[in-house]
């Protein structure tokens, strides 16, 4: 009997689709998402520019009116950048960033008529 309940809980527990899938969580446009008090910030970093992307599960937040600031740490460089917004959801900045395995974005997002946000992304 003991068995045939470890072997259910088992099967359940491989059928199992996470919690989150289809929520919007994670990053859709390719880049690294990170959640801060219920809004998803995606950051999609190239060479020549950085793109942010704003959500509440899934539903775009408007960025008009938003500033945004990137602080990219590459080895012993530091980089200050402003973001600007470009439409619907998104932020962007344009410039030669230094990207890659272990560097660090520092954003401060402050939406129209709410508190500054810090969020920190690890690029990869």
């Amino acid at each position: 009997m003991k068995s045939l309940i470890l072997s259910l809980a088992a099967v359940a527990a491989l059928t199992a689709s996470p919690v989150f899938a289809g929520a919007g969580h994670g990053p859709s446009h390719g880049g690294v998402a990170r959640e801060v008090k219920s809004i998803t910030y995606e950051l999609v970093a190239r060479p020549d520019s950085l793109t942010l992307y704003l959500s509440d599960h899934g539903k775009s937040i408007p960025t008009r009116g938003a500033r945004a600031e990137a602080v990219i740490y590459a080895g012993n460089d530091k980089t200050t950048v402003a973001l600007a917004p470009a439409g619907d959801n998104r932020m962007t900045a344009k410039g030669s960033f230094k990207l890659g395995v272990g560097v660090r974005v520092v954003l401060t997002v402050t939406l129209a008529g709410k508190q500054p946000a810090k969020v920190s992304f690890n690029l990869k």
